[in-house]
């Protein structure tokens, strides 16, 4: 009957920001520049922390995996919002509005566990330094880690689920810059109440479980910061700390009031800036303030740049020779290591040959480099 009724919509317009069409190339350079320093900084992060060995602890794998999400949640949102700037239609199908909305909840559920993963892995390592390897152990960080994939897929699924109970006709108009559960609800032909239910339940466990953690395990570092007596070191960590909470108060309070909250059929405007914090600023803001004072990530990363830069700088100059020798003792990534190694010996200066000295996993990238050079 309702398909004989209403002209059942497959296809949606994304009405968002086009409230000034006049501003639209301003905001397209805007959006473009945050997306490029996002992507930049999210999967550089993932980058040096894959690479880099000694950043292999619980603490930089949650990290890492943040960074991951964050790429993610940019991915499946701002090009189909850069491409809409200029876009006729600014149409998007049913199947690619559930796609997108599908990795957006991966990532952002996904991203509530690991901040909470996070925050309990800081809450050990200064609240039970003693403690720190029993009370979470590797295998425990992996735990976690497939569990927030686990828990942000299954929660997905249930949201996307529900929406193929519901028949989409009349207006196909949503007031959004990408395809939310919220607006479709307001688009349905038929009572929401089950998925809105769905939301609140599900959304807000989500949401209050992690959260909780959050505030406990950050109330507790607090504490023992004040109970420091060097102000240097209270200083230090009560600004880590504070760098932290200003991410996840965004984060969490933006989340918050998008889907923990009483809606009515006229809040699409209110809804589109809030919703920018949680998909735009957040993951543009997270890889600076968990890596900018990390002085591990950016000794990392500047062994690395080092690394690439000597490669660049005789890779141009003249082509290397390569030698496979044998030394007693060589050090690659800090640790003395023996048997072969990577001999550098410049054309252009035949009687000296330098041992260079690499970080863990920047040393055997360099490796590999040489070699295709080698082979060239």
């Amino acid at each position: 009957m309702i398909q004989d009724n209403h002209s059942l919509t497959i296809n949606f317009i994304l009405r968002g920001f086009t409230d000034h069409p006049d501003l639209k190339t301003l905001r397209f350079v805007v959006f473009f520049v945050i997306y490029l320093i996002t992507m930049v900084g999210n999967l550089g992060l993932v980058v040096l922390i894959s690479m880099e060995r000694r950043l292999h602890t619980p603490m930089y794998i949650f990290l890492g995996n943040l960074a991951l999400m964050d790429s993610f949640c940019s991915c499946a949102i701002t090009p189909k919002m850069l491409q809409n700037f200029f876009s006729e239609d600014k149409m998007i199908s049913l199947h690619e509005c559930m796609a997108q909305f599908y990795i957006l909840c991966l990532a952002e559920t996904a991203d509530c566990f690991l901040l909470a993963a996070m925050a309990y892995d800081r809450y050990v390592a200064i609240c039970r330094p003693l403690q720190y390897h029993t009370m979470m152990s590797k295998q425990l960080c992996i735990q976690m880690t497939i569990g927030a994939y686990i828990a942000g897929n299954l929660h997905s699924m249930i949201h996307v689920g529900l929406l193929f109970r519901l028949t989409f006709c009349g207006s196909h108009h949503i007031n959004h810059f990408f395809c939310d559960i919220l607006p479709l609800y307001r688009l349905s032909c038929i009572d929401p109440y089950l998925n809105k239910l769905m939301v609140l339940i599900f959304s807000g466990s989500v949401q209050i479980s992690t959260i909780t953690v959050v505030l406990i395990s950050y109330l507790c570092i607090l504490y023992t910061i004040f109970q420091m007596k060097s102000k240097e070191g209270k200083g230090k960590g009560l600004y880590t700390c504070a760098s932290h909470f200003l991410s996840i108060t965004i984060f969490y309070g933006s989340l918050l009031f998008m889907y923990i909250r009483p809606t009515s059929a006229n809040e699409g405007e209110k809804e589109i800036p809030v919703a920018v914090f949680y998909t735009v600023i957040v993951p543009l803001l997270n890889p600076f303030i968990y890596s900018l004072r990390n002085k591990e990530l950016i000794n990392a990363m500047k062994k690395l740049m080092k690394v690439w830069a000597l490669f660049l700088r005789s890779s141009s100059t003249s082509k290397p020779s390569f030698i496979n020798a044998t030394v007693h003792s060589a050090k690659c990534g800090g640790q003395a290591q023996d048997g072969g190694g990577w001999l550098w010996k410049s054309k252009a200066t035949p009687t000296t040959a330098v041992w260079q000295h690499f970080p863990r996993g920047g040393c055997h990238l360099l490796a590999a480099a040489l070699a295709s050079v080698k082979a060239k």
